[in-house]
């Protein structure tokens, strides 16, 4: 793998290119006009999605990439081909077809949530005129390219016709053309090298209930010999890829967390063409789709991942869960930001830690018990010792956070200097804070940031403090 860190393939994606746009506010009425909440909007992004994902990904991989696609007349389009033009993608390819509308996925977002999505788009069959100038451009350029991805999203480019005909062409100039399918019609897609259907789609189309590996069998071999496929595969999210070529064989999923699939089929697409493009044989794609996919479900939202990721991805697969759940303010800012969008409820703590025991364990599932995800802010050793006096802590931050984030409660673990953890807490914005029993009548740092205070009762004798001076008495 590290082989193809200094190499640039040039892969060409065809597909339904997408617009997607957040709009971030804040609820606090109700419409007088209409039982719905009135949204005031602070902030908004937009990005591309459906085939500017695919081609994102490739991006980050390090590939040459070019598009061909089919935008409307509208300022939709104009907002893609800036968005294109920002990450170096020519749009001389892209073909304008009046009357029709580029798609866009507007979400709006309203303390945390998805309060609605709203399309526009056009799903028709684009116009023979457009499939004239797509079929044109492509027999013009095929031969530059390793590996040509199509990329589906069923807003109209792949007209029957059009799509084996362009199938063809490549193959008559021994180019590779790979699949993430639409619908439960396949037939259009005879003839190409693969297919990147997941195990619902795959039972979509095969009408092969897939419950056990015997029913895997059938609908992998089904899918190669009736659309007459060099490699047949079908993702299988968790339990990982099966691959039929002839012979039967799945690889087993590398994804060490889940947090979200959205977009993981782009990714596949991308990786598995960016790996052929490198003339990696197909076990060795899959096996290098499958680490790039364990990394993009480990983040949020549609996402991508670099070689550096999956390489070392790859070299941590055997690492503790806690070297992974230690993050620095800049990290868990963003991760924080992320589990918001995705509607997850985010719990802080924080202390010193110094000799866990069974008090801080259960104070610590109490605390998880509020919300989501549960985030501990761990006093670095400078802040205990200005905290707790000299000779604290006892064990050092790097230990302290080492066996924090090994808990099954705890989600992550952040170190911070300060005396209190006011600036982790801004950065973060966590849904509820949570303090011991002892806080009960007093100002919390950082109470005024969060929607809740949650005070959760320590257990009576156990203490680090107590600890210390048993020893102490012991010696």
């Amino acid at each position: 793998m590290i082989s193809l860190k200094q190499k640039s393939p040039k892969l060409l994606v065809i597909g339904d290119l997408i617009i997607d746009q957040y709009l971030w506010g804040d609820t606090d009425s109700i419409s007088p006009e209409a039982p719905v909440p009135i949204v005031k909007i602070g902030n908004d992004s937009t990005l591309l999605g459906g085939a500017g994902n695919v081609i994102h990904n490739l991006k980050a991989l390090g590939a040459d990439v070019d598009l061909i696609s089919v935008i409307g007349d509208c300022e939709i389009s104009s907002k893609a081909k800036t968005l294109l033009i920002d990450i170096n993608i020519s749009t001389k390819y892209l073909v304008l077809e009046k009357n029709r509308i580029t798609s866009k996925k507007t979400r709006i977002i309203s303390s945390h949530q998805q309060v609605i999505r709203f399309d526009r788009e056009s799903t028709k069959i684009i116009s023979k005129s457009s499939q004239e100038k797509i079929l044109k451009t492509f027999k013009k350029i095929i031969s530059e390219y390793s590996c040509v991805l199509f990329s589906d999203y069923g807003k109209g480019i792949f007209d029957t016709k059009l799509t084996q005909l362009l199938i063809q062409i490549a193959k008559k100039n021994n180019i590779k053309v790979l699949i993430d399918p639409k619908g439960s019609d396949y037939s259009k897609y005879t003839g190409a090298f693969l297919l990147t259907p997941n195990k619902k789609e795959a039972i979509e189309a095969t009408k092969i209930n897939i419950k056990d590996k015997a029913s895997l069998n059938n609908a992998i071999t089904y899918l190669r010999n009736e659309y007459e496929l060099d490699v047949s595969l079908i993702t299988l999210s968790d339990q990982g890829i099966a691959i039929y070529d002839g012979e039967f064989r799945s690889l087993p999923t590398v994804a060490r967390e889940v947090f979200d699939v959205t977009g993981a089929g782009d990714t596949v697409l991308a990786s598995l063409g960016f790996a052929l493009a490198n003339d990696l044989n197909i076990d060795d794609a899959v096996k290098f789709s499958n680490l790039a996919a364990g990394v993009v479900v480990g983040k949020i939202g549609s996402a991508t991942a670099t070689l550096d990721e999956i390489i070392n991805y790859e070299l941590n697969l055997n690492n503790s869960k806690s070297d992974e759940n230690i993050k620095t303010l800049a990290e868990i800012q963003a991760l924080s930001e992320e589990f918001k969008i995705r509607g997850k409820k985010i719990v802080f703590t924080n202390g010193c830690f110094d000799l866990l025991h069974s008090g801080h364990v259960q104070y610590l599932e109490a605390s998880k018990n509020f919300g989501d995800i549960l985030i501990v802010g761990l006093n670095s050793n400078k802040s205990v010792a200005a905290i707790k006096g000299n000779g604290r802590p006892i064990n050092s931050e790097e230990d302290r956070a080492y066996i924090l984030a090994a808990l099954e409660a705890v989600d992550y673990v952040v170190v911070f200097n300060e005396s209190t953890p006011i600036n982790l807490i801004k950065a973060i914005r966590p849904h509820t804070l949570v303090k011991g029993g002892d806080y009960e009548g007093k100002k919390v740092v950082g109470q005024d940031i969060v929607n809740e205070l949650k005070l959760v009762k320590f257990i009576g004798g156990k203490s680090t403090t107590n600890i210390i001076k048993k020893i102490q008495d012991t010696n």
